[in-house]
């Protein structure tokens, strides 16, 4: 069994590599594509709320809020990317016991690296360009899930009833 968790451990970092593909498809996309799907979870979001509020507003006026919108929505998407790939990230560098300090700067290099190389990647794509602002929305998506991961797994694992266990 312990030579079976051996061999499957490098497969915890298949969820990263997968989130990295995501994000790497995402960047590909040309302005033109990456923007209409912007305004289409926008227009979705605007839409929705008018329904549930029952608003009752008309076509243009939902058009002009998703328009309003779209910019946070863009941002809101970096963000939740970079979220994920942390703690695709995070898990299985705490799986091969890389904690604390070094857990930060490890999974936080990877990640604020990755998202450099796709700003870069962006500027070979028509209509897109690198930014250095997304960078750092990125960065604090990243930061966020590494501390999520840092506060889940010290909690889990040093919680008063394992040790009441122990005792």
């Amino acid at each position: 069994m312990k030579i079976l968790i051996h061999l499957l451990k490098p497969l915890s970092f298949l969820p990263a590599i997968l989130m990295m593909c995501l994000i790497y498809y995402f960047s590909a996309q040309t302005g033109e594509v990456s923007g209409n799907l912007s305004y289409q979870v926008s227009y979705q979001i605007v839409e929705t709320k008018n329904e549930v509020l029952g608003l009752g507003h008309s076509y243009e006026q939902l058009n002009a809020e998703a328009h309003s919108i779209e910019y946070y929505v863009r941002k809101a998407a970096h963000m939740t990317e970079y979220f994920l790939l942390a703690i695709a990230i995070s898990f299985p560098l705490y799986v091969y016991k890389v904690r604390g300090i070094w857990l930060m700067l490890l999974a936080g290099i990877v990640c604020i690296g990755f998202a450099g190389l796709d700003e870069y990647h962006q500027s070979f794509v028509a209509n897109r360009g690198p930014s250095t602002k997304d960078v750092g929305i990125d960065s604090i998506g990243a930061f966020v899930g590494i501390l999520l991961v840092q506060a889940f797994c010290w909690s889990t694992l040093h919680s008063p009833e394992k040790k009441r266990k122990k005792k």
